[in-house]
């Protein structure tokens, strides 16, 4: 096989694993025009949250035009973590901060996260099967985008940077802008592979340009390919980063223990487990990360049980 058709094998293999959520869409024009430029940019799993609108009706088909297929095999579900099922890293879209306090990345610095999975066991793990790690790019409702708790199961966050004579995008052209993004990236890693990436390199002291955006995309592309850290195929094959399942099903685990032991109130508590998420999201646990958290929660609650035997 000519370089040029591994490449393009490699570009079409990394945006597959790419799910586009969208939550509580309204319009079915806007959802057909997402599947269109899903298609145009080799996109292919749409999932919809508790869709508003007929997503298989004639305004939904007029506007996909040739990506009926799309629309046709999209998901539906009715929450987002139902949409992030199997999925190890997912990436949220919003136009204000709203009282949430997060840093707010452009699609260049980080739309590259929803790839570096893929790119890095392309380069490392040619001869063996390579595990199906999906990521996910969740867009909120047309009228009022992502709430703060809808924004609470993304790892990252992402704002497109628009005039403020008139900052608002329509959904389907931030899908467009987000969609052109990844796929001019999962090219540029498809051509410089091998790509040996950390699932933690963007957060790690060694690589500091990651934590100073740099100012352009092409720059972008340069850090990440020049300043990440080799990492040993065992590395990637033995603490492979936990899925968001696994960190979902912790933090419900964790709220329940602080409710019950005091630390959270029922009035408080969904701003207190914000920043718990945070910085959990900021550690990028593993699998065996995650286990050992959850066994300190179940001995804790062995330990409470047990207490209260005893005092009775």
């Amino acid at each position: 096989m000519s370089e040029g058709l591994k490449q393009e094998e490699n570009t079409q293999v990394a945006l597959a694993k790419v799910r586009i959520v969208l939550v509580a869409p309204a319009g079915p024009l806007n959802v057909g025009s997402v599947a269109r430029v899903m298609k145009n940019f080799g996109l292919s799993q749409l999932y919809l949250v508790d869709p508003q609108c007929d997503y298989l009706g004639a305004e939904a088909l007029q506007m996909a035009v040739h990506a009926d297929d799309v629309l046709a095999a999209a998901r539906i579900v009715g929450t987002i973590p139902e949409a992030l099922v199997g999925c190890e890293y997912a990436i949220a879209t919003t136009a204000r901060p709203r009282g949430f306090d997060a840093q707010l990345d452009p699609p260049e610095i980080a739309l590259p996260n929803l790839l570096i999975s893929e790119a890095r066991e392309q380069g490392i793990k040619r001869a063996k099967e390579q595990r199906r790690r999906n990521t996910a790019l969740i867009f909120g409702p047309e009228d009022r985008g992502l709430s703060n708790q809808e924004l609470t199961y993304a790892q990252q966050f992402l704002k497109i940077s628009t005039s403020d004579a008139y900052s608002a995008l329509n959904l389907a052209q931030a899908v467009t802008i987000c969609c052109y993004e990844l796929s001019r990236l999962s090219q540029s890693f498809s051509a410089s592979l091998p790509l040996p990436f950390s699932s933690t390199d963007r957060l790690s002291e060694k690589t500091p340009a990651l934590q100073n955006p740099p100012s352009s995309a092409k720059q972008s592309e340069s850090v990440l390919s020049s300043t990440v850290e080799t990492h040993t195929l065992e590395q990637s094959e033995d603490k492979p980063r936990a899925n968001l399942e696994e960190i979902e099903s912790y933090y419900e685990h964790l709220e329940s223990l602080l409710l019950r032991v005091g630390y959270l109130h029922p009035h408080t508590s969904a701003s207190r487990m914000r920043k718990l998420r945070q910085l959990l999201h900021r550690a990028s646990p593993t699998s065996h990360e995650v286990a050992l958290l959850r066994g300190m929660i179940r001995q804790t609650e062995w330990a409470l049980s047990h207490s209260k035997q005893r005092q009775t």
